[in-house]
């Protein structure tokens, strides 16, 4: 079985979409979302430099229509449960929830394009409020970081498993963290975005997510949709939206998620563009599981030969 996942904010880095506008119907399809959305995508994604794209509002755009753009490539538009080809399975790290209640069926992809732009809009202004900021530790076992953190003032808000954990937090709490790193951490490595996301920091985000939610009407998920929440299958429409709404604040429990995936049967794990963080993970969490990310149309035959032999 093969699961396709989506990553989230931090993954972007500049010219990365250049590569995918060269393929047939490409730049038509990032040109139709941009002027839906009012966000030219493709200069973002080709000419703009790390700190325009590091932008909250510009960020999670950019990584769905990225996502949804090279799975459209491998033919993978929105899933069907009986088609062939399909992934038994879909998930997305953080903004990349989005781009999976895309692939399955939940909205569509204009809808999850304007939902986004949105999301991100709201999340910087939230994180204007306040100077804050995430970092990854690598190393470390949860049971002593994740109370540390808590001890700092710091939110664990990714959980993402083999060993790797993103506080977020202020930029005081975070340099604190850097000077009094928790027991068995090896390293605090800042990351490329402007806010503590999944934190309370983002509560005045969540009621306008909520409010642009409220002119959506979602399908019922067509495959099985895993919920980064609590890494639960999640089979209403309804309750998918929902999720996208709360996770603003919520922390992200990827960990969850690969342990889900290990209980489907999941033998293989493709990444969609730009893919390589979500696969380093599965690597060390999931043994023995098939992993490929979508970094450029280069990657595209391997991803349709490993969906061919993998997929339901």
């Amino acid at each position: 079985m093969l699961v396709l996942v989506a990553p989230g904010q931090g993954a972007q880095t500049p010219g990365f979409l250049t590569p995918w506008l060269d393929l047939p119907g490409a730049s038509d399809r990032i040109a139709a979302w941009s002027e839906a959305i009012g966000l030219d995508l493709a200069h973002y994604g080709t000419q703009a430099d790390a700190d325009a794209i590091r932008d909250t509002a510009v960020a999670q755009p950019l990584l769905v229509a990225a996502g949804l753009l090279s799975g459209a490539a491998l033919g993978i538009d929105t899933l069907a449960a009986d088609a062939a080809g399909t992934p038994g399975a879909v998930a997305g790290h953080s903004v990349g929830e989005i781009t999976a209640a895309a692939f399955a069926g939940v909205i569509d992809d204009t809808a999850a394009l304007t939902l986004v732009r949105k999301r991100g809009l709201a999340m910087a202004d939230a994180a204007a409020i306040t100077p804050t900021g995430m970092s990854a530790l690598l190393g470390g076992d949860p049971e002593t970081t994740i109370p540390h953190l808590e001890k700092l003032g710091l939110t664990p808000a990714n959980v993402n498993g083999a060993g790797q954990i993103v506080a977020a937090g202020t930029l005081e709490q975070l340099a604190a963290l850097e000077a009094d790193k928790p027991e068995g951490v090896r390293r605090v490595v800042p990351l490329k975005v402007a806010g503590a996301f999944h934190t309370h920091h983002m509560a005045p985000a969540v009621d306008a997510l909520a409010h642009a939610a409220e002119a959506l009407t979602p399908a019922d998920p067509k495959v099985t949709y895993v919920s980064n929440k609590d890494g639960q299958t999640v089979e209403s429409g309804a309750e998918v939206l929902r999720r996208l709404v709360g996770q603003v604040a919520n922390p992200v429990r990827w960990d969850l998620c690969m342990e889900t995936f290990g209980k489907l049967g999941v033998t293989a794990l493709i990444e969609v563009c730009p893919g390589g963080t979500l696969t380093g993970i599965a690597k060390r969490a999931l043994p023995g599981v098939k992993t490929l990310a979508l970094k450029t149309p280069d990657d595209l035959a391997a991803a349709r030969d490993l969906i061919a032999e993998h997929s339901a």
